[in-house]
């Protein structure tokens, strides 16, 4: 046996490498033993203070690269389109300002706790939604649910981002102006308009009906959805938006590809840049003109709503 061996001693996830040297015996050894021990060369460990190395505790699945990584995507994780198209809908809808007040109770009373169970259960055991309720076999439908409603969120979460590629390269191919901002395109019809239709233009009567419809109305039903007259007939399929699907879900996989390696990098840039663009949407809505008296009709408490139990419900 060598006189020096290096062992590895796992320490959280840093670990420290052991060197094995023969030495004397600990003292309370009586001179018995102690021939026995010098005769069978007894190795005693020595730690070696001035050598750090890191290494995942989990190889298969991987680790975060530092502290930033797992920070940054519990914050990407808190914002999504929720935050710009959900939220503001939701609040406005159900009593402004007033719908705040049960919102942040259910925040603090279930929000919170869940999230930090969630995520403390995923720090303990290194494990997935299915394999993480070995701890209490009773609950894996839980998992397989946990599963099942992600892969659904997957699947429209990405129709969207394939209707954001598809607008970001549209908007590339007409500069300055961008192609919704104007009728006379193939796809508008003599019933377009430049600007928002007030409904008291709309002309109706026994024999005539015109219904008019924005530009950008019209680019979004006709052009990017190219809808049909029913679900009875269907209308072909757009290869542009199934390019833009596919580049959506290569995206995806990119930034999956190596677990928590790689999405942990790109966390960098998908957990700061939709708070960047929330300040910018926040500081080009208040100088519009009026925004005050909107901001004002938007936040309005209307407590009556809250004895409605929808309002309760909706919260969730």
């Amino acid at each position: 046996m060598p006189a020096s061996i290096s062992k590895e001693v796992d320490s959280g996830h840093m670990v420290r490498p052991l060197s094995y040297q023969k030495t004397s015996p600990p003292p309370y050894i009586n001179d018995v033993s102690k021939n026995k021990h010098a005769q069978n060369e007894v190795m005693y460990p020595v730690m070696k203070e001035s050598t750090f190395f890191q290494e995942d505790e989990n190889k298969e699945r991987g680790n975060w690269s530092g502290k930033l990584d797992f920070f940054l995507s519990c914050v990407g994780y808190a914002v999504g389109i929720g935050n710009v198209w959900r939220f503001p809908y939701l609040c406005y809808r159900n009593g402004g300002g007033a719908f705040l007040v049960p919102y942040l109770l259910a925040l603090l009373l279930c929000g919170v706790p869940l999230f930090f169970m969630e995520v403390a259960l995923g720090q303990f055991a290194s494990a997935g939604a299915i394999e993480i309720w070995k701890i209490a076999p009773l609950f894996k439908g839980v998992g397989y649910g946990t599963v099942v409603v992600t892969g659904v969120l997957c699947i429209y979460y990405n129709i969207i981002i394939a209707w954001v590629l598809f607008y970001f390269v549209m908007s590339l191919t007409r500069i300055p102006e961008v192609p919704w901002s104007s009728c006379g395109n193939s796809w508008n019809t003599d019933a377009c308009r430049n600007y928002t239709i007030p409904k008291s233009e709309n002309m109706t009567s026994s024999s005539l009906s015109i219904v008019y419809k924005s530009s950008t109305e019209e680019f979004w039903e006709r052009y990017i959805l190219d809808l049909s007259d029913g679900i009875s007939e269907p209308d072909g399929v757009r290869w542009q938006m199934v390019l833009a699907l596919i580049a959506a879900w290569l995206i995806v996989i990119a930034c999956v590809w190596k677990g928590v390696k790689s999405s942990g990098k790109v966390v960098y840039f998908t957990a700061t840049f939709p708070y960047l663009v929330l300040v910018i949407l926040l500081i080009r809505s208040a100088i519009l003109p009026g925004a005050g008296n909107g901001i004002y009709f938007y936040l309005r408490p209307d407590f009556k709503h809250l004895k409605n139990f929808k309002v309760t419900f909706r919260i969730f």
